[in-house]
């Protein structure tokens, strides 16, 4: 029905529960997710993720027949210092993550750019050198397991909020397993564009996430927005970007009864343009 390489995240249902929001992507005509793992943002993967709780989720998705491409997960603020016991925690959900991503067939763990703030802990570059160091060490343990680490370099409420952070960040990380997500949404509410973003971040993109935005607010539906999503789509066709797209529709402007037609509204119009 869609492009094959078009997808879904869960988050967009995130007010269901898990096996009713698998069960509106299905039937919005999805065959491929992103499987959201954001406590208060995205509960649809338990907080106390025991083994358990991942045997449940990954049955739950077994039994929808849907194609998980990413999980979106969060192992807490990255630039933050860690004692002992708290790095020995933060190490602990970083495995039951990556059990779950192996679980549900995942390719890759997506993990965020640091803490909820522009402001850094200590100074910026010592934050960025924390954060890129915590990158690439739990890219090291995905790939032990045969998968891959993304970080979505570029959100607008974390620390690395806006293009020139994310692309600092990013010469970090070159040289490591880490591959960075690309959300059109917190491109522009960061006061550029999907296209820039796109063309700066180039071959580092293996995974773009697709909402519409205006400066200063992502939460708006695809075609509600100031996102320039033909140009941004171009751009990656011209660097031949491969990689799989996911409409991640956390908006605010829908109520829930219409996010089903909405997200197929959005699959439609963006499968012409891929």
């Amino acid at each position: 029905m869609y492009h094959s390489r078009l997808g879904c995240s869960s988050i967009s249902f995130r007010h269901l529960d898990l096996p009713a929001a698998l069960a509106a992507m299905t039937s919005a005509g999805f065959e491929e997710i992103d499987l959201g793992a954001l406590p208060g943002v995205c509960d649809h993967v338990p907080y106390t993720l025991d083994r358990a709780a991942v045997a449940s989720v990954a049955a739950d998705v077994a039994r929808s027949g849907l194609r998980v491409r990413s999980v979106n997960g969060d192992i807490g603020d990255l630039n933050v210092p860690l004692d002992a016991e708290a790095r020995r925690e933060r190490g602990e959900h970083l495995d039951r993550l990556l059990d779950l991503t192996a679980a549900v067939g995942a390719e890759a763990l997506v993990l965020p750019c640091g803490a909820l703030d522009h402001e850094p802990v200590a100074e910026l570059d010592a934050d960025l050198d924390r954060v890129a160091e915590e990158l690439g060490s739990a890219a090291q343990a995905a790939h032990e397991r045969g998968l891959e680490l993304w970080t979505e370099s570029l959100h607008v409420l974390r620390l690395s909020w806006n293009l020139e952070r994310a692309l600092e960040l990013a010469a970090r990380l070159d040289g490591t397993l880490v591959r960075h997500v690309l959300d059109a949404s917190h491109a522009v509410a960061s006061g550029g564009t999907f296209e820039a973003a796109a063309r700066a971040l180039g071959p580092r993109i293996a995974h773009v996430h697709l909402r519409d935005a205006v400066p200063g607010d992502i939460h708006r539906s695809i075609g509600a927005g100031a996102v320039d999503f033909a140009d941004g789509l171009s751009a990656l066709r011209e660097l031949g970007y491969a990689g799989h797209f996911t409409l991640e529709l956390e908006t605010r402007d829908l109520t829930h009864d219409e996010r089903p037609a909405a997200a197929a509204r959005a699959a439609e119009f963006i499968s012409t343009l891929i």
